[in-house]
Formats: structure tokens, sequence, C-alpha cells
């Protein structure tokens, strides 16, 4: 419990010192060359940065498990489905930020980086870090709701419902433009369901605490 609490908290910390320094998520969606220029001004500090919210979202992945295993003996099937979903989302999410810390850098100080900078972006940021881990917190979020809700815990079913949602349409940003369709919308409701999972690990934590 007390771990859950910690994780939430501790998320938000290079995140908004990403939004501070780095322009994040924004930034995300400039050309590479306004990117890369602003990823080498921020030098050692902001790959630091990078490597720290990659961290929380990799110790996302024991936590989910511990968080879910237990109620094997209670309800196996969707207990062991939580785990799973969970450790995949924490994994995923940190493949995709870790791009920053061990690719990007060196793409970087390349002659010509654009096209390369533009593949990977798209590939570790968009599909893995962004639809798929995000695609899979959802999921792991929204087993836990079920289980949450046949305990009886109605808070934490009710908010876990809603960060569900606001993740899973969240996570069709990239889809969405794609298909040349807005993307402010879903970007809007990938904030606001992170926001949403900040709220729900402190609840899941006190919970656990009480008990």
């Amino acid at each position: 419990g007390a771990a859950l609490i910690a994780l939430a908290l501790a998320c938000n910390l290079p995140y908004l010192r990403l939004a501070a320094t780095f322009d994040y998520p924004g930034i995300l969606r400039e050309p590479p060359e306004t990117i890369l220029a602003a990823l080498t001004t921020g030098g050692a500090p902001l790959i630091a940065t990078w490597y720290a919210f990659a961290a929380c979202a990799l110790i996302f992945a024991p936590l989910a498990m511990a968080h879910a295993l237990p109620r094997t003996a209670t309800q196996p099937a969707l207990a062991i489905a939580a785990a799973i979903a969970g450790a995949l989302a924490g994994l995923l999410q940190a493949m995709g930020l870790l791009r920053w810390v061990l690719v990007m850098p060196q793409i970087a100080t390349m002659p010509d980086p654009a096209t390369t900078f533009a593949a990977l972006h798209a590939m570790g940021g968009a599909v893995i870090g962004e639809h798929l881990g995000q695609l899979a917190t959802a999921l792991h979020l929204g087993l836990m709701t079920a289980i949450h809700r046949r305990e009886g815990r109605r808070t934490l079913a009710m908010t876990g419902a809603i960060t569900t949602t606001l993740l899973t349409a969240g996570s069709f940003e990239t889809p969405a433009l794609a298909l040349h369709l807005p993307g402010d919308p879903f970007a809007m409701a990938a904030i606001a369901g992170y926001l949403a999972l900040t709220l729900w690990l402190n609840l899941a934590g006190l919970s656990l605490l009480r008990r």
C-alpha cells in the first residue's frame, strides 16, 4: 500500500519536470528537428529525468503483480489476468520512455537524423508506449475494477472504471492521427487518464494500508 502511494507521487515528479523543461507532452507532435534540438539543449539532466520516468513505469510492473496476485485464492482468473496485464503495462511503457535515454541521444548526433528519428519515435513512442502500453495499463485497471467491484470496494471500482475509460480513449490518439482525425481530444483523455491513475493508486494504497 505504501509503495503504491509512493509510486503515484514519484511518477508525477519527472512528468512535471519534463513539462517545465521539455514542453512535454506537447513537444512530441513537433517536427523532428525541433524535438532533437530541445533534447540536445537539455543535456544530461533531461536524459536523467527521462530515465527516472521510465524507472517509475518499470516499477509499476511488480507492484501491479503484487497488488493482483493475492486475489488468486478467491478470484484466480481475474487476478492472474490483471497481474499479467500490469506486468506488460509497466514493461511496454518503460520501453517507450527509455528510447529517450538509450536511442534518441545517439540519433541526435547523426549528420541527418530526422528520418531515423521519425521512424523510431513512431515505433518506440506512439506504438509501444502510447498505444500498446496505455492499452495494457487500461486492461490492468479494468480487471482490477472487476475485482474491486466483487469485493464491494465501490470507490475504487468507480475510480478504476473512469480511469480505464480515459486511458483506453487516450491510447487511440496515434490511430486517429493516422486516419487524419483530430488528435487533441484523445491527447486530453490520456492526460486525464493518468491524473485519474494517480488518484486510483493513492486510493488503492490507502485501502491496503487500512486492511
